[in-house]
């Protein structure tokens, strides 16, 4: 079955697709996270390193709305993400970004294909089945479409999840520690899969990290340190 087009439901994004400015975050009167200025171009995958208690979650949960950072702005698709409100936010991330959790979060009670039809339902208003069938058989699951996550592999499981987070064609994809409970066989793979159907959608990557054997796949990088 042929590649996925490239996204069609949103605008090209013109400038950065995520920028930062003077952003740091504070929790109990310690500083947890600080980036500074920083921006990532569309189709430029990064990668986000740095140790235990760098920053890195809180990062992925400003960038996608679900946390207001103490200090600073942050932009997505050219969208002040920081100062909307949580209703602005939400409709955001479902226009723009799709994710993929450390713990998958499919939704129990659906089959793979009801999952990735209501993430469809959710960011575009409308299900394409033609589009949810292309994605299931382009991460391989096509065996699998009806089945639910309990009866799931774990590497089924992952791949479902990349799949929903790319139904939606989003303009951005996060996935935070997609490798860390993988061998090095199978984090192999999980990169190979996400850079292709990333790149067959026209997505952008920024994969949240301490897994070093996947480094090397990625020319742009944000290191975090720990904060003092």
């Amino acid at each position: 079955m042929p590649s996925p087009e490239p996204q069609t439901h949103l605008n090209k994004v013109e400038g950065p697709l995520v920028e930062t400015r003077g952003l740091s975050h504070w929790r109990d009167g310690r500083c947890v996270m600080q980036i500074g200025d920083w921006q990532l171009q569309p189709r430029a995958h990064a990668l986000l390193l740095g140790p235990s208690g760098s920053g890195k979650t809180t990062f992925i949960n400003i960038v996608t709305g679900l946390l207001t950072p103490s200090q600073g702005a942050i932009f997505v698709a050219g969208e002040p993400m920081s100062i909307l409100p949580p209703a602005g936010r939400d409709g955001l991330r479902r226009r723009t970004t799709g994710l993929v959790f450390q713990t998958l979060r499919l939704i129990p009670a659906l089959s793979v294909t009801a999952n990735l039809a209501l993430a469809q339902q959710l960011a575009l208003g409308q299900v394409d089945r033609a589009a949810i069938a292309a994605m299931i058989d382009r991460v391989g699951l096509s065996h699998r479409a009806a089945a639910r996550p309990r009866q799931l592999s774990q590497g089924e499981g992952q791949r479902a999840a990349i799949a929903r987070a790319l139904i939606t064609r989003p303009h951005l994809v996060v996935a935070d520690e997609p490798t860390s409970a993988l061998d090095d066989a199978n984090a192999a793979r999980m990169i190979d899969l996400m850079f292709e159907v990333a790149d067959a959608t026209g997505a952008t990557l920024l994969v949240a990290t301490h897994d070093g054997r996947i480094a090397h796949r990625f020319g742009n990088r944000l290191n975090l340190e720990a904060p003092q």
